[in-house]
């Protein structure tokens, strides 16, 4: 059986019986570090895979801390340290705030947050009880969550910034029906960053947002790049496409991840799981081949065939 015949199960279940759940075919043990792309305008660099880490959080409270400490040493191991969430459930959120907060964490992860609030005050107090569950007096990256109350909460994020209390800022969203507003609001204004959705089987963001924030000079941090677990749900038994491998891609996670990553405007790639294995994977992505443009359309054209 190869690689290519197999589906992402029963990849990552033969991994695991190895203990080699982090290594693709062919990685070696020294494992090289994962790409980095400059943030537009600063002098640093990120790593072009994150983590979205809502779904992991959220199950604390009946999974415990482990399963999130062992996704983050996932993606640590593969040279990944981008990690975005923000606070919803106390409990939850504080526990952790505990977990990046450990010496392996501690100095290693790029934390990014939301405010998702109404009103001035309200903004600010969401980003007081950030920096007191997360353990951070300074944030690197502080986000209007899907444009909320933008001109009130992105005053509040300028002003944090020119405080001191967080590195950049920025705003997200998560489906094209913001992308009008998200236009107006560049117009007038340079975040340091834009999250937005973008996929093998979301691409409107190609068509005109992509190239405006590569040409305003704003980092892209993308989300949505399985759907939110749509994208494997739609794909069901379909098996991946033996041709797939001429661009070092194992699994359909990779495939959609391989899509996104040569797009010239993208900073990192957020990937939301609950399992380690599935983020060693997601991980492997940013490695070996990129398809190039005429790939990339057989990509496309493969999707708009069994979607």
């Amino acid at each position: 059986m190869t690689i290519n015949s197999t589906t992402r199960r029963d990849f990552l279940a033969l991994m695991s019986a190895l203990g080699l759940y982090g290594l693709g075919p062919n990685e070696s043990f020294a494992q090289e570090q994962m790409p980095r792309r400059r943030i537009p305008g600063a002098d640093e660099s990120l790593p072009i895979i994150g983590l979205g880490s809502s779904k992991p959080v959220s199950q604390i409270a009946e999974r415990g801390t482990e399963h999130v400490a062992a996704i983050l040493r996932a993606l640590v191991a593969k040279g990944g340290n981008v990690v975005d969430s923000w606070p919803r459930n106390a409990p939850n959120d504080a526990a952790f705030g505990r977990v990046i907060s450990e010496p392996e964490f501690r100095d290693t992860l790029f934390i990014a947050s939301k405010i998702d609030k109404e009103g001035r005050e309200a903004g600010i107090a969401q980003f007081r009880e950030t920096q007191r569950l997360y353990q951070r007096e300074t944030l690197d990256l502080l986000q209007v969550f899907s444009l909320t109350d933008l001109e009130t909460q992105w005053a509040n994020l300028k002003d944090l910034k020119a405080a001191g209390e967080v590195r950049y800022i920025g705003v997200t969203v998560s489906s094209a029906n913001l992308y009008e507003p998200l236009e107006r609001f560049l117009a007038k204004e340079k975040p340091d960053f834009s999250q937005i959705n973008y996929s093998i089987t979301e691409r409107e963001a190609e068509e005109r947002m992509l190239p405006m924030l590569r040409d305003k000079g704003v980092g892209v941090i993308i989300n949505r790049p399985f759907m939110n677990g749509a994208y494997f749900d739609k794909l069901g038994a379909q098996p991946l496409p033996a041709w797939a491998a001429d661009f070092d891609c194992e699994s359909w996670a990779q495939f959609s991840l391989k899509y996104i990553l040569p797009h010239p405007a993208i900073t990192c790639v957020l990937t939301e799981t609950s399992n380690p294995a599935h983020m060693a994977e997601n991980a492997r992505a940013a490695f070996g081949r990129m398809p190039d443009d005429a790939e990339r359309k057989r990509m496309r054209d493969l999707m708009d065939r069994v979607l």
